[in-house]
């Protein structure tokens, strides 16, 4: 009874924030809309027992790809009254896609009912799915996740190497001839006569 309470509380919530995500006026609040989305979306993969889902929804989603979001909406000057001025003339086309989708998910549920969607499926185990999982990435996958995360590496050792490349127009930083600067060779007091000019 809890678990089904549960669902209905998390599946109401996902479904309300998504909404006022589209229809939120500031666009800062539809990121923060979208978060709570995703964290009751978590919620839900708990329920099911899918825990590395779940997991990836908060760490990679929440931590990083909404928070990005939400930077790059307060950073950004952008005209949100010439964006939605479109609106109207992109309705029908929105309406067609959430009829296209709505149809799939009738599908996938009667299928559903219909009978197993792999009948040779393999009996659950009591292992959870985040050891199983990483049983078969450190063993069948290994030479795959090892490639992916050399290929990571190289990425972000050129991506260090192309932003602190020497450039001409860039003036260079000295820190040891800062230190070493000495207060009078930093000010110098001029008495400067009255009704005459600076010298620059």
């Amino acid at each position: 009874m809890i678990a089904l309470l549960a669902f209905y509380l998390f599946a109401a919530v996902t479904i309300g924030s998504a909404v006022l995500v589209i229809f939120a006026r500031n666009p800062v609040h539809s990121v923060l809309w979208l978060i709570l989305a995703f964290f009751n979306a978590a919620g839900l993969m708990l329920l099911v027992g899918a825990e590395f889902i779940a997991m990836l929804l908060v760490i990679v989603y929440v931590g990083a790809v909404a928070v990005l979001f939400l930077f790059v909406v307060m950073m950004l000057d952008i005209d949100f009254s010439q964006l939605r001025s479109g609106f109207n003339r992109n309705l029908p086309f929105g309406l067609l896609i959430a009829v296209v989708l709505l149809a799939e998910i009738v599908i996938a549920m009667s299928a559903q009912r219909a009978g197993p969607a792999l009948a040779g499926a393999p009996p659950v185990q009591s292992v959870h799915n985040i050891e199983a999982l990483g049983v078969e990435l450190y063993s069948r996958y290994l030479l795959p996740f090892e490639l992916a995360g050399f290929i990571l590496l190289v990425a972000m050792i050129g991506a260090i190497v192309l932003t602190h490349r020497s450039r001409g127009d860039a003036r260079g930083q000295n820190a040891s001839r800062q230190i070493s600067r000495r207060p009078q060779d930093a000010v110098r007091n001029v008495n400067q006569p009255v009704g005459e000019g600076i010298e620059l």
